[in-house]
């Protein structure tokens, strides 16, 4: 395991799933320091979604540990790791149709906040939850779509508004699911600029099949094939590396697309 520079605020330890006799995550150990860019990459079928369901607690782990701060947080479930920093975008998006920008930014806001009882109590007149929605948005260039329904909004749009509602949670650690997935190429530049914006002391691991993506953003590279960390290392380092290539990076690296 490659160690995070200063106090990791994440760290995953030893990390095992089992189904039956089938070991799909296997020893994989994983340590990130605040405002740390790493991806996650590898195969389909080598374990990342897997991960990513076990250190969120959507999953439990057969053994190993996960930490948040120096907490254990194996045993708590998904909202009480949220609530303590640890926030997960989807692969695919799950926003509600009918429900407006601003509508998913206040709800988010509220919640953070223990204020889910006041929902749907006309949050439009609550000045400081507004104050926090407008930011938002505008920090990601959606102003304009603050009171447009989600299935009137463009999807790479729908995935910025993902983005900023993970941020309105106030994250510590910020696990993104392929958020490129299903972007029409026009607008995967929005999500580089949103990427590139994040906050510099937020630690983000991104899971993305977008390479060119990838190496742009990432400052250390993770390689997972069939459950297991191939490679924990610097980008470049990645595309040399006989064991990742074979894996995964065969065709991109001879492509010369990394220096």
């Amino acid at each position: 395991m490659t160690a995070a520079v200063g106090n990791p605020v994440f760290e995953v330890v030893a990390l095992n799933k089992s189904f039956g006799g089938l070991v799909v995550t296997n020893d994989v150990s994983l340590s990130m320091a605040a405002g740390d860019r790493v991806a996650l990459i590898g195969p389909n079928g080598a374990g990342k979604t897997t991960f990513v369901n076990l250190v969120t607690g959507t999953l439990a782990p057969s053994s190993g540990e996960v930490r948040l701060g120096g907490e254990v947080i194996t045993g708590l479930d998904a909202s009480a790791r949220v609530k303590r920093g640890l926030v997960r975008s989807f692969q695919v998006t799950r926003l509600f149709q009918d429900m407006t920008a601003a509508e998913h930014l206040g709800l988010a806001v509220l919640q953070r906040e223990g204020r889910s009882g006041r929902i749907f109590g006309n949050f439009l007149t609550m000045p400081d939850v507004m104050q926090e929605v407008e930011h938002r948005l505008e920090t990601l260039r959606l102003t304009a779509l603050m009171h447009r329904k989600v299935r009137e909004i463009a999807y790479g749009q729908q995935r910025l508004l993902e983005i900023a509602i993970a941020l309105a949670l106030k994250p510590k650690v910020l696990l993104l699911d392929e958020p490129a997935a299903g972007v029409p190429q026009s607008d995967v530049g929005l999500i580089e600029q949103a990427l590139n914006e994040l906050p510099a002391d937020l630690a983000v691991l991104m899971i993305e099949h977008d390479m060119d993506l990838v190496f742009r953003f990432a400052k250390k590279v993770v390689v997972l094939a069939a459950g297991a960390v191939i490679f924990d290392g610097a980008p470049g380092d990645a595309t040399r590396d006989p064991r990742v290539r074979e894996a995964y990076l065969g065709s991109y690296a001879d492509a010369g697309r990394v220096a």
